[in-house]
């Protein structure tokens, strides 16, 4: 399983990279506050919602600590998906957060 860390990808994105990020946390954790380019698909939804993904994309899977992203990454790559799972999670962002 590919594995960047959050400061990696904050670099990344205070650069003007466009990254597709994927929350997986339940919706009132992302009430809290997110990535501002991530979009909210929950843990439970992926697998109904993948076909929204684009195979040819890579994306980053972030959650609150990096568990639950690394199942939706062992998930999607087992369907043929780019992914990168952010290790350390919301935990670990000091990024901007909306």
């Amino acid at each position: 399983m590919k594995t960047i860390d959050a400061q990696e990808v904050q670099a990344r994105l205070e650069a003007g990279e466009k990254l597709n990020i994927i929350d997986v946390r339940e919706s009132d954790e992302v009430e809290e506050g997110k990535i501002p380019e991530a979009e909210h698909i929950p843990l439970g939804l992926v697998e109904f919602r993948m076909n929204e993904l684009d195979k040819d994309k890579e994306y980053f899977i972030v959650c609150h600590a990096g568990g639950r992203s690394a199942r939706a990454v062992q998930f999607l790559e087992s369907q043929g998906f780019n992914v990168t799972n952010i290790s350390g999670g919301m935990l670990a962002w000091e990024g901007e957060t909306e």
